[in-house]
């Protein structure tokens, strides 16, 4: 009669093998929350930029002034924003909803001439950084109305 030799691992290797993977899993895990958060800042400051962009389009396509506001007046940018239709207040051309676990610093308000470029006499700028994050990004917009980003705080 032939025996065969039984095969699997053993509980020991197997221990083993779940404790190696439980001190990997715990060194990755705070550079994954750091990367969420990082990604969690662009993609707010890339909405953003966005929607300044088609702020400014509006403003030259319909040939008024139209601006981008925080969603409810008075209230901080990571609450959502909103682009108001120049004719119409209560009509929105775009509403953003709120980010959260971000926060974004910047004007009350950024109004688009119909030459496209912004009302007053400062370049609004917007800083933009997420929970846990080390990377802030800056959202800004020159007074010729071009918005840009950088990687660094405002």
């Amino acid at each position: 009669m032939v025996t065969r030799r039984a095969r699997g691992f053993t509980l020991s290797e197997l221990m083993v093998t779940v404790a190696v993977l439980a001190i990997l899993a715990s060194v990755a895990a705070p550079s994954f929350n750091e990367l969420i958060a990082n990604q969690r800042a662009k993609g707010a400051a890339s909405d953003l930029f966005s929607s300044l962009l088609r702020t400014r389009s509006e403003a030259i396509k319909r040939n008024m002034e139209v601006s981008l506001a925080p969603a409810t007046a008075g209230t901080a940018w990571a609450g959502g924003w909103s682009i108001a239709h120049p004719a119409n207040a209560a009509v929105k051309l775009e509403n953003h909803g709120a980010v959260p676990g971000a926060t974004i610093t910047g004007p009350a308000g950024v109004v688009f001439l119909p030459n496209g470029r912004v009302k007053g006499a400062a370049a609004p700028s917007f800083d933009v950084s997420s929970d846990g994050a080390a990377q802030h990004r800056c959202v800004s917009v020159d007074l010729s109305g071009r918005p840009y980003q950088t990687k660094l705080a405002c």
